[in-house]
């Protein structure tokens, strides 16, 4: 019996599977920025890193037209190829640099491409600045403008940064006018000039202003080279006068009672020299004491004696605020007292008073701005024609027989007299009847019109009506300091009344005359207060280039 054997092998197939591995590329940044270049020069290099696995082929790094890169921060190109070692790269440092071309001007931006087979390719942004090669200056302002400096002052220097380049001739620049200007800040002129290789640098220029005149000044300084197109920046400065202040008064207590007085004489030195000052402007500060101010509305007025005659001359009157003081405004009232320069020079004796009827009053501080500057005439003189106005009550009696007081006058006017004219201060005081249709009792309340004649001609007429009183910036006050009186308002100075007079008057003599408006007081107010007051005084004002002498008034 044969047996048959299958002597063929029984195979069984065999599969192997190989690790399957994935290529990549791996770069450190994805964004490179470089600072501003010239075109046709380079930038300092920026460096990443990079590194591939598992790769199958050549690591091929390009960039754009305006882009080089090197691995030795020496040779740069714009193709860099990269062989593997055993599939891998390890990692690498890259240098990157900008090399914009000719017409690279303005902000580039293009891309860093790194490729290898089977491979994501891996991109970085590149982002940099062109600069043309043309002439440029750049200032970081287009005008600048100065702080207000005193007249032969200096004020602060403004520092202004310039950028320049691709100058190839020298610098010019000019301030001109009234500004100068410097590089260090030491040593200051209205011109300069500077070499290229320091203007293609960046550099600070230092502007000041210098006046030497009063008002607003402008100028240009400009900046010009051979091939530059010129540049500009406006300067703007005011010139403010020289001031010298001196203080008068210092928190001088005036009440009544109490060891106090409504008055205080006392001497100061003030400006010794008027032959170039403009103006000169009265500051009254009035303060609290401890107890609290006074709670009234009372008449009040600084006088300046003359030494010639020893008579007193208001030179400003103002009326106490109810129960505060002034500090709400940061010198207090003001008072344009020019027209007795003449008299506040050197030691002068001053005279404050405030009808106040308490002890506890106020505390009065007094000072004085003498402003330089180029007067109007060289010689002031002044002389008073009335002055009825020791205190409200010793005013002319309005609506009755006024015959003991004098208001007519007649006044001689010097023969070199350029320019003259009338200062005129006037306030109403009492309750007196009858009111008037509105209610309103004189003198404090009732508006009036006066008139002023110049040899028997109506020249001039005073409205003593409302100023405005609730707009007083001395508030709010306590009491009834907000309705209207007739011309004056309490916390707040007396207007001066300026009337010019024509210079035909030069050389001869005037007759003054002032008329109150008609009204006859019938004498019932059912109070004390049966009487109406105007405390008023009017001084003649002449000034001429050459000496000149007072004014004559006669009686």
């Amino acid at each position: 019996m044969a047996i048959l054997i299958n002597c063929s092998n029984d195979s069984t197939e065999n599969n192997f599977s190989e690790d399957q591995t994935t290529p990549s590329l791996s770069v450190s940044t994805q964004t490179l920025t470089f600072s501003d270049t010239e075109i046709l020069m380079f930038s300092e290099p920026k460096t990443l890193t990079f590194s591939g696995l598992d790769l199958s082929d050549v690591l091929v790094i390009n960039t754009g037209f305006n882009f080089e890169i090197s691995l030795d921060a020496q040779n740069f190109e714009s193709e860099i190829t990269i062989q593997t070692v055993n599939n891998q790269i390890s990692s690498q440092i890259l240098y990157v640099r900008f090399a914009p071309s000719e017409n690279a001007i303005g902000q580039i931006s293009e891309s860093l491409i790194f490729t290898s087979t089977n491979a994501n390719s891996q991109s970085v942004n590149l982002i940099a600045n062109g600069i043309g090669t043309n002439p440029n200056l750049n200032v970081n302002y287009s005008e600048l403008f100065f702080d207000d400096t005193i007249v032969g002052g200096i004020s602060e220097s403004i520092p202004i940064e310039i950028t320049a380049s691709n100058l190839t001739s020298f610098l010019n620049i000019s301030s001109g006018g009234q500004f100068l200007i410097s590089l260090d800040e030491i040593s200051y002129n209205s011109t300069l000039q500077i070499d290229q290789q320091t203007a293609n640098e960046d550099f600070l220029l230092y502007v000041r202003f210098e006046p030497s005149e009063i008002g607003e000044s402008s100028n240009l300084l400009e900046f010009t080279s051979e091939e530059l197109t010129p540049v500009s920046v406006e300067l703007v400065g005011t010139g403010i006068p020289l001031v010298y202040n001196y203080q008068a008064f210092n928190e001088t207590r005036l009440a009544y009672g109490g060891g106090f007085s409504q008055s205080s004489t006392q001497t100061f030195t003030l400006h010794d020299d008027t032959t170039n000052i403009e103006s000169v402007i009265m500051y009254l500060q009035l303060d609290c004491p401890s107890g609290g101010c006074n709670e009234w509305d009372v008449y009040s007025n600084i006088l300046v004696r003359d030494l010639s005659t020893n008579n007193w001359y208001e030179i400003g009157r103002y009326i106490t605020p109810y129960g505060v003081g002034t500090d709400q405004l940061e010198r207090g009232l003001e008072i344009d007292v020019t027209d007795f320069k003449s008299l506040l020079k050197g030691n002068v004796e001053l005279k404050a008073f405030i009808e106040v009827w308490g002890s506890d009053g106020w505390k009065l501080s007094v000072d004085f701005d003498y402003i330089e500057g180029t007067p109007d005439y060289q010689y002031y003189e002044i002389a008073p024609i009335v002055q009825y106005n020791n205190n409200s009550l010793a005013g002319v009696i309005y609506g009755e027989d006024a015959s003991a007081f004098d208001l007519t006058k007649d006044v001689f006017v010097p023969s070199n007299a350029e320019s003259m004219h009338l200062r005129t201060i006037i306030t109403g005081w009492g309750h007196a009847t009858p009111n008037d249709s509105d209610g309103r009792p004189c003198a404090e309340w009732c508006y009036r019109t006066h008139n002023v004649k110049i040899n028997n001609n109506q020249e001039f007429q005073h409205y003593l009506g409302p100023i405005g009183c609730v707009t007083n910036p001395v508030s709010p006050q306590n009491g009834n300091w907000a309705p209207d009186r007739a011309g004056w308002c309490p916390g707040m100075a007396v207007p001066n009344r300026i009337n010019s007079l024509e210079a035909s008057l030069a050389g001869t003599t005037f007759n003054f005359d002032y008329e109150f408006e008609p009204w006859t007081n019938d004498l019932l107010s059912t109070s004390s207060n049966i009487h109406a007051y105007y405390a008023m005084s009017s001084f003649i004002v002449v000034k001429s280039n050459s000496p000149i002498d007072k004014p004559t008034v006669i009686n």
